[in-house]
Parts: C-alpha cells; structure tokens; sequence
C-alpha cells in the first residue's frame, strides 16, 4: 500500500496560544521572547509584516513596540506544553501512526486512508482549531520530506486555505523550482552554501541532481533527501521517539549570582530536571558533567569552568546525583565573579533494561526503595502539577530564576490562574 504523509504544523505556535486565552491580540502585533526575554522567539504575522525578525533582542525594538502598540509575552513554557499535549492528544484521533516531531508539528500516516485527502485535511484542521483553538496547516506528500514542504506552501499561500497536497498535483516541477534549496527540511544554511557553489539552489535542482556526486558530498543522508524529493519514501515515522544519548539542563540567571549557596539551588534544580527526564525515557546517566560561566558579554571579570564525575553504577536516582553535582560545583567554584549560568549534563546514558547489577551487589534493597521513591514523587507531580513535590536542595524562592516580566497566566494547569469569564 502507498505512503502518505501529513505534516500537521501550528501556525506561529506561542502566539497562537496567547490567543486563545486573550481574544484582544486577534489581528494585533505579537512577540514572544526567549529566556530571560532576551530575543524574539515567536512573531504574530502582524509583526513579520513590520519586519521584526526572529531572534531580534528585545531591547532594541522598545521604539518600535511603543510606536506600533506591540503586545509582549515572555515564554509562557508550562502553558505551551499544555497545549501542545492537547494538539497532539486530538491528532491521534485521525491516524492510527504518528510522530510526535517538535512541539508544534506532527506527522501523521495517512496511509489506507480512503477519503478525498484534501477534505480530510480540513476536517483535522477544523478540529483542532474547534478543539484546541490553535490555528494548523497541513501538507499532504507520499514523503516526510515533501509533506514538509507542502505544509509550508499551505502556510505561506492563503489561497490555498491552510491545506495543500502534492498527491496527484500537476505542477510540482514549478512548486519546487520556487523554494529555496535551504528551506528543504535537512539541508539549511550549511549544505545550502556547498549546493550553491554547485550550481544548486532549489528543491528542483536538489532533486535532478546527481545520486554519486550527492551521496560524496553530502552523505547518505542527502541521497536520501533527494530521493523523498523524487516521491521515493526514505525516512519513516518514528512512532516512538529513541532514547536520548545525551542530556542537558540550564538556564541563564534573571540576575548575576555570585553566592555559592544559590549556585547550588539553581544546580539542584536543573539536576532534578535531568534525572526527570531519564526516568521518562527509562534511562540512567554514567556520567554528569557540571558548567559554569560568567556573561561574556560584559565587560568585567571572566571565568568559567566545568567538571566531571564517573558513577560506579548508572543513576537515576535524584538526591544522589544532587549530592554529587554539587561536590563538582564546589571543586570549580571560584569567589569574586558575577556568573550568569549554570547547568547539568548527563551522558554515558543507558537504557534501564541494560542496566546489570554487580553479582555480589549488597545494597540491591536500597537501590529497589530509590526507585520506589523517585517514581512516587513523579507520580504525584503529574497528578497533582510540576514541583508540588521537589527537593529542598532545590530553594524555595529562587530570587535567580530567569527573568520573565511579560509572562501570562498557566491558563490549563493551575487552577488559581483559570480564566474568569465576566458576563
């Protein structure tokens, strides 16, 4: 039986979840912002008309933003994975595969499917907007890499209503001839200039180029690239998303910190979020390495320093590799500096099922109540809502947390900050 692909994409995601909650930014200029609102990370298309780039700082567009009445946001994270879940929750209704690709995007399995495709495009388009009030496009292709493209002709070209389809059409030669060869999902800005330089520069020229000449210079990968191009399925979905084999967690301070003590909250804080993770992927790390740093941007003393430590058994296990984190962070520690980050890296990470226990293990009993513990604690965060249990180790205030002054309400997941709806 046939592939068929679809690529189910949020338009301009942040924004579009601001939205939903907060009628008054229809047809307004909207920005979201990085960590510690730093740089635009999401822009309405409002904005993009005024020319605000993706990643502009923050700072130098106050003008612009008081002279055009530009709504600002900071990264609203719990809020967008909220409704990232139910986006996702309502896509598994229309197809039995699919991949889960970023936070914002999906690919689906059309395969089998026997109506008008098209037409069941809009009626998932239809949906999760009913559902879920974020706005979708969707491109339909016999390839994950086409499907790719389309979704991005059906964003770009409202004539064609949100929903576009290379299956059947008669003039993709013209369609791929007008894309840009970086666009193409896997190339970017590093392949593109090679391409360039070889007389490549759209999708067209990617696709008739020459299989040899693609798989010397860009791998097996590339081949497979334009291969998809040509309508012959090379990538398939990834139902199940694979282990991670590396695992990194920071965040830059709202503020310099200079203390020890609050460098080791912060640090504490980003290990249990680590340790979080490769629970949920039924993993455990060998190797943690700690990082630090001072802003290279300012003009005043510098420093930065990390340090490793090998386990004797892969762990998971938070209150240990809190313990251990902090031992590093001790040992790399400097006095006098004004640091600006800190974060956590696991590696060496090995799924729970490999993991074998020595043969004259001793503390067998210990290692069965760490794991009791650790996933009691999950689970009642899961319940009950992120943090309402964490360690101690991790502060209470957490004066340094990043700095997110335009941050709107946990609108689905708090239910003092549920919205009120006035008559």
């Amino acid at each position: 039986m046939k592939k068929i692909f679809a690529l189910v994409d949020c338009n301009n995601f942040y924004v579009s979840c601001e939205r939903v909650f907060n009628p008054s930014l229809l047809n307004k200029p909207v920005i979201v912002l990085s960590n510690n609102d730093g740089n635009v990370v999401a822009r309405s298309n409002e904005a993009k008309k005024m020319g605000i780039p993706f990643g502009a700082p923050y700072f130098k567009l106050n003008e612009l933003i008081k002279k055009h009445g530009i709504r600002v946001f900071s990264s609203n994270y719990t809020l967008y994975g909220d409704m990232s879940r139910r986006v996702m929750d309502t896509l598994e209704r229309f197809t039995p595969e699919m991949e889960i690709y970023s936070i914002d995007e999906a690919f689906l399995s059309l395969k089998g499917i026997d109506h008008d495709l098209t037409k069941y495009a809009i009626d998932i388009k239809s949906q999760i907007k009913q559902w879920t009030g974020i706005p979708v496009s969707i491109g339909i292709a016999p390839t994950k890499t086409l499907a790719k493209l389309a979704s991005t002709i059906a964003k770009n070209d409202r004539s064609f209503k949100g929903v576009f389809s290379f299956i059947n059409h008669t003039q993709i030669n013209s369609l791929l001839d007008r894309i840009d060869v970086k666009e193409v999902w896997g190339i970017g800005e590093k392949y593109s200039k090679k391409l360039n330089k070889n007389g490549i520069y759209t999708a067209l020229h990617l696709r008739d180029a020459d299989d040899k000449w693609l798989s010397r210079e860009l791998t097996i990968m590339g081949l497979r690239t334009a291969m998809e191009l040509r309508g012959i399925s090379c990538f398939k979905l990834e139902e199940i998303p694979p282990p991670k084999k590396g695992i990194v967690c920071s965040r830059s301070f709202g503020r310099p910190v200079e203390n020890l003590d609050e460098l080791k909250e912060a640090l504490a804080s980003h290990v249990s979020r680590g340790c979080k993770k490769l629970r949920d992927q039924k993993s455990a790390a060998l190797i943690i390495t700690v990082f630090l740093s001072t802003n290279r941007f300012k003009e005043e003393p510098q420093y930065s320093n990390n340090g490793t430590y090998h386990l004797t058994d892969p762990s998971s296990y938070t209150p240990a590799l809190i313990y251990q984190s902090c031992k590093i962070l001790e040992k790399i520690y400097r006095g006098g500096y004004r640091y600006k980050k800190i974060g956590i890296a696991f590696s060496e990470i090995i799924e729970e099922a490999d993991i074998q226990n020595p043969l004259f293990a001793l503390n067998q009993d210990n290692k069965e109540r760490s794991r009791t513990l650790m996933h009691t604690i999950d689970t009642i965060n899961k319940a009950m809502g992120k943090n309402t249990l964490h360690f101690a180790s991790e502060g209470i205030k957490k004066t340094w947390k990043m700095k997110r002054s335009f941050l709107s309400k946990r609108y689905t997941t708090h239910w003092q900050e549920i919205p009120v709806i006035k008559g």
